[in-house]
């Protein structure tokens, strides 16, 4: 994914939040902050972005966003159990109203037979609703899987938001 569709893709998500009242929070258990990046490298976000996790460690997400410890060793925290829990968990600790949570495998180690590289789980939460739940597997090196997580996420929250009426946005010269 290029950063000029990155951006495109971001520039959408924030207008259809404004539109909509959304304030959002985000928790990247495996992009490390390139999804508040990328969000927050477009003037204005600061009107949608709330807040952000980066939960890396098991205790990160047990202490930061209140994931029971047994649900980690259980699933392991790139499953759709964790992910889940950390959009519920993080709702919990902020004024959102929405959430956008990914976890995921980036390589270029670390991957099993079971749970790839390129793994990735993504979530989105609104307050009261329920969560829809991805599960992905990106190729490419570790900075391709991570841009692929970026901006699945990001399309992910736009299908989710659902307002129709408002155009796509294009990157400047395309």
């Amino acid at each position: 994914m290029t950063e000029a569709s990155l951006e495109a893709l971001a520039r959408q998500a924030l207008e259809r939040c404004r539109a909509a009242g959304v304030r959002l929070a985000l928790v990247e258990a495996c992009t490390g902050g390139l999804l508040g990046a990328t969000l927050t490298e477009v003037p204005g976000a600061s009107a949608v972005v709330e807040r952000g996790f980066i939960p890396y460690s098991y205790e990160s997400k047990v202490e930061q966003l209140g994931v029971p410890l047994a649900l980690l060793q259980a699933h392991g925290s790139v499953s759709a159990e964790a992910v889940e829990a950390m959009a519920h968990g993080a709702l919990a600790r902020s004024t959102a109203d929405w959430v956008l949570v990914e976890t995921g495998i980036a390589g270029p180690g670390g991957g099993t037979p079971q749970k790839p590289v390129g793994l990735a789980f993504l979530a989105v939460l609104q307050r009261g609703g329920q969560a829809t739940v991805e599960r992905h597997v990106f190729t490419g090196d570790r900075g391709q899987i991570r841009r692929s997580i970026v901006g699945r996420s990001l399309a992910l929250l736009v299908e989710r938001l659902g307002v129709g009426d408002l155009p796509p946005t294009v990157p400047a010269g395309g």
